[in-house]
C-alpha cells in the first residue's frame, strides 16, 4: 500500500541544518523510509499515480526533508519512459567535478519548496559521487547533465543549502553564450 511522504516545508528549521554521518549497520525503520522515498519519487513521475496521489513530481528526496537530519539520499531517475534507476546514496561525498557548469534552462525545483523560484543555478557538468550502500559496501558514480545536477542538489539537502541559495541575487539567469542550459 502506497503511502504518501510528509515532506517538510523550506521554513523548517531542519532543512537549514548540517546531518549526521551515518552509522552501519541502517536500522530497519531508515531501510523501510528508503524504500518509501524510492516509491513515492517513481509514483511523482508516472502521471496516473501522481494524479490519483497528489503528487508533486520529483526525482530525488533527502533525509533532512522529512525531518530526518541523516546523510542519506535517494534518486529516481528515469533513464527512459516507464524505466527508472534508483540511487540510494548513504554518506554521498563529490569527490570530483568537471570544471564546466551547468544549468537548468527552466531553473531547479525541489519537493520542499512549494512556490516557484526565479533563476539558474550553476552547477557541475559531471561529479563522481562515492558513498555506501545500504549493506555498508562503498559505492561510486559518475553522473553528467540532469543527473549530476540532481546529486549536487540533494548533497546540499545535506548541508542545509537550498539551491535558491545558489542564485545569483544580481544576475539570477545566465545567457546561452556564458553558461550551458539543459
Amino acid at each position: 500500500m502506497f503511502k504518501k511522504l510528509k515532506i517538510l516545508d523550506e521554513k523548517d528549521p531542519h532543512l537549514r541544518m548540517i546531518s549526521e554521518e551515518v552509522v552501519f549497520p541502517l536500522s530497519k525503520e531508515d531501510k523501510q523510509r528508503i524504500q518509501q522515498m524510492i516509491d513515492h519519487l517513481t509514483y511523482s513521475q508516472i502521471e496516473e499515480y501522481e494524479k490519483k496521489y497528489h503528487l508533486r513530481p520529483g526525482m530525488g528526496l533527502a533525509f533532512p526533508q522529512l525531518g530526518i537530519n541523516k546523510r542519506i539520499i535517494v534518486i529516481v531517475y528515469e533513464v527512459e519512459d516507464g524505466i527508472f534507476d534508483n540511487y540510494v546514496f548513504i554518506n554521498p561525498k563529490i569527490i570530483s567535478y568537471s570544471n564546466e557548469m551547468i544549468a537548468a534552462e527552466a531553473g531547479e525545483g525541489c519537493l520542499s519548496v512549494n512556490r516557484e523560484v526565479e533563476g539558474h543555478v550553476a552547477r557541475h557538468a559531471r561529479v563522481t559521487v562515492e558513498g555506501f550502500d545500504e549493506d555498508g559496501n562503498k559505492i561510486k558514480v559518475r553522473a553528467r547533465e540532469d543527473l549530476a545536477l540532481a546529486f549536487q542538489h540533494e548533497i546540499d539537502h545535506l548541508d542545509g543549502i537550498l539551491f535558491y541559495d545558489h542564485i545569483n541575487k544580481k544576475k539570477p539567469f545566465y545567457k546561452e553564450q556564458e553558461m550551458r542550459l539543459i
